[in-house]
């Protein structure tokens, strides 16, 4: 165990106490996801300027509002930025298929972020789920 000096004396990447959110699956596959939607549309060319600002953002959406979703206090606030993420993941999905048609992206990375896509969405969708189960559960309680 480390000592309260010791504590206060290390650097950030040596303790660092994470947000429950950054715990979750989702969340870390959604990071990760935008990571790799924001180093494809480096490099598209410039007169793609509006679809690679849409695709970024929708990607950034999904992990943003994971996180403000966890920060919130009822299960009905939770539950609405899940569903506003699952949202982003289905946005992403047509901008997607228009930067394959436009030749920016090829089929096999157009496979590869759709089948990513589909798995945060499921694991959104059983956030969601869980979410209301415990409100059935617990009847009239939080709202």
């Amino acid at each position: 165990m480390r000592s309260i000096v010791q504590l206060l004396n290390c650097s950030k990447r040596d303790f660092r106490m994470p947000f429950m959110f950054e715990n979750l699956e989702v969340y870390q596959k959604s990071v990760d996801l935008a990571e790799k939607v924001i180093n494809l549309t480096d490099e598209f060319p410039k007169g793609y300027y509006f679809l690679t600002d849409q695709l970024n953002r929708a990607s950034l959406s999904i992990s943003t509002n994971i996180a403000e979703g966890n920060g919130r206090f009822t299960k009905r606030d939770r539950r609405n930025f899940f569903i506003i993420a699952r949202g982003s993941v289905q946005e992403c999905v047509p901008l997607l298929e228009i930067a394959k048609r436009k030749q920016l992206i090829s089929d096999v990375i157009l496979s590869d972020l759709s089948n990513q896509l589909e798995v945060i969405s499921k694991m959104l969708s059983g956030l969601i789920n869980g979410l209301e189960r415990r409100k059935a559960k617990n009847g009239a309680g939080e709202q």
